[in-house]
C-alpha cells in the first residue's frame, strides 16, 4: 500500500521540464487510478462506479473519466469514458507546465454525480443526474474570491454563482465572509437546450458557467 502511495506522488510531482523534454507517447496508457467512487447512480438499488484514470507514460500526464453502471446479472457496464472533462496536469497548451490545479473529485449522493474543480481564485462543483440514458448537467454552484469588484471592507468579498440548468435561473451573490453581510445579488433566467451531456463536457466548459 505504502509502495502504491509514493509511486503515485512520484508521477504526480515528476518534474515537468523532464518530462516535457522527452517524445509524447500517443497511446493511451491510463495504467494508475486516481479516483474511486461508489454510489447508487442510476437509481436500481445496486452499486455504480466512478472511476479516474492517469495515463503516467505520456508526458501531459492526461486522465480518463469512466463510469460504471450496474447490470441485474450484477456486473458493471461502461456507460461513459472521457478524456475531455479533466485536463491535463501537464497541457500542451501551456508548454508542458503544471495546469496548476487538483484534480476534481467526484461524489455521488441521491442518485446525482458531483464533480468539484478548482478554478482560479476558488472553485467550481457540477451536478449531473442520469436521464434518458445519459449524464446531463442539471446544476453549477461557483464561489469565487471577488476582490476586484473594488468594495472597500475588512472582510473578504467572494461571489457565489448558482445555475439551476432546469429552470434556468442563475444567481449571482456578492457577500462578505464572515459576516454574511450581502452586498449585491443579481438574476436572470438562461435556457440551455438540450441540456449538456457529461460525454461532451470539456473542462474548459467550466469558464462558461
Amino acid at each position: 500500500m505504502k509502495k502504491s502511495l509514493l509511486y503515485i506522488l512520484l508521477i504526480l510531482f515528476s518534474a515537468p521540464g523532464i518530462l516535457y523534454s522527452q517524445n509524447i507517447n500517443t497511446k493511451d496508457n491510463f495504467n494508475v487510478l486516481i479516483r474511486d467512487e461508489e454510489g447508487d447512480l442510476n437509481r436500481d438499488g445496486k452499486m455504480d462506479k466512478v472511476m479516474v484514470y492517469m495515463d503516467t507514460v505520456n508526458t501531459t500526464r492526461p486522465l480518463k473519466l469512466q463510469i460504471f453502471l450496474s447490470k441485474p446479472n450484477g456486473k458493471l457496464d461502461l456507460a461513459v469514458s472521457s478524456t475531455k472533462i479533466i485536463e491535463s496536469m501537464y497541457p500542451l497548451e501551456k508548454n508542458g507546465k503544471y495546469n496548476g490545479f487538483q484534480i476534481p473529485d467526484f461524489f455521488i449522493e441521491n442518485g446525482i454525480l458531483t464533480m468539484r474543480s478548482e478554478i482560479k481564485g476558488g472553485n467550481i462543483t457540477f451536478d449531473f443526474k442520469y436521464r434518458n440514458g445519459n449524464f446531463e448537467l442539471i446544476n453549477v454552484k461557483k464561489l469565487t474570491n471577488n476582490s476586484t469588484k473594488g468594495y472597500v471592507n475588512e472582510y473578504t468579498v467572494f461571489t457565489e454563482t448558482n445555475f439551476n440548468l432546469i429552470t434556468g435561473l442563475r444567481t449571482e451573490t456578492d457577500d462578505n465572509l464572515g459576516s454574511k453581510k450581502i452586498l449585491n445579488k443579481r438574476k436572470k433566467t438562461v435556457l440551455i437546450r438540450p441540456l449538456p451531456k457529461i460525454q461532451d463536457f470539456k473542462f474548459s466548459d467550466m469558464y462558461l458557467y
